[in-house]
């Protein structure tokens, strides 16, 4: 505190200027940049998530959904796509010619959704899809694919 005692009353008074217009960049770039980028990031994911919800109605309100019915048994589909959608260890039960569950352990997030995407273009109906987050940035999944209508 010697330092600070052996200085004028301007001195003191610039330096505590200094100080406070320190803080407040330091708060501007710290905090208030951040925040206000997060909240344009979630802006901009809202609204391709509306977007994606009107297609998705669109798509629905068409009569049969918009997709072809698929054909042949659920699961034989569901396996020969998931192996080239490179979920080789998917385990598919079958519940009827029209109707299977898979069951992925670890599967990135993008690619899921993408095949999921995919099996309702081929005609296939999502009844359930369970997703859980793993450790390494994956997902585990269950889903149940139906045959859709003609």
């Amino acid at each position: 505190m010697i330092w600070w005692a052996s200085r004028t009353a301007r001195e003191r008074a610039l330096l505590g200027t200094l100080g406070v217009l320190l803080a407040l960049v330091a708060a501007w770039l710290l905090i208030v940049r951040p925040l206000s980028d997060a909240l344009d990031a979630a802006r901009t994911r809202h609204g391709a998530a509306a977007l994606a919800l009107g297609q998705a109605k669109a798509r629905a309100s068409t009569p049969g959904g918009g997709a072809v019915a698929a054909t042949g048994p659920v699961d034989s589909l569901a396996a020969r796509t998931a192996a080239e959608a490179g979920f080789p260890g998917a385990r598919i039960a079958s519940q009827g010619p029209g109707r299977a569950t898979i069951s992925l352990d670890s599967a990135r997030p993008r690619a899921l959704f993408g095949w999921v995407a995919e099996m309702e273009r081929r005609g296939l109906v999502v009844q359930r899809l369970r997703a859980q987050a793993n450790a390494d940035r994956t997902l585990s999944a269950e889903i149940v694919l139906q045959a859709g209508r003609r």
